[in-house]
């Protein structure tokens, strides 16, 4: 599988394949045609409250990953993550997120899981 992570922010290169946004609200001050966004799955995002406990520095990396992945297994989030698991066997999938630190982000653990 081909996954990798950018930020939302960085220019669209012509092997992103597909881009896919990873994060619940949109990029601040990103136009959406610029963003070039094929697929916005709100679903796969961390939960709120998940998100503003990590924000806030409450937590580790490694317990934001393991509350993450217990988000991922609810229903929906496991029918989009395996449609992106589709998509990654077919070519390239682009993850793109607004994050500051990507290697810190949602975004990373979502491409661990569509890669293992």
């Amino acid at each position: 599988m081909s996954v990798r992570v950018r930020r939302v922010y960085e220019p669209p290169e012509p092997d992103d394949g597909l881009r896919v946004l990873v994060d619940r609200l949109w990029p601040r001050g990103l136009a959406k045609d610029a963003a070039r966004v094929d697929e916005w799955p709100k679903g796969l995002t961390p939960s709120t409250e998940l998100r503003t406990w990590y924000h806030a520095g409450e937590g580790s990396y490694e317990e934001f990953r393991r509350r993450y992945e217990a988000e991922l297994d609810a229903p929906e989030a496991a029918g989009l993550l395996d449609g992106l698991r589709a998509s990654a066997r077919e070519g390239r999938v682009t993850l793109l997120t607004a994050s500051k630190a990507p290697e810190r982000s949602h975004a990373t653990v979502l491409a661990s899981l569509l890669d293992g």
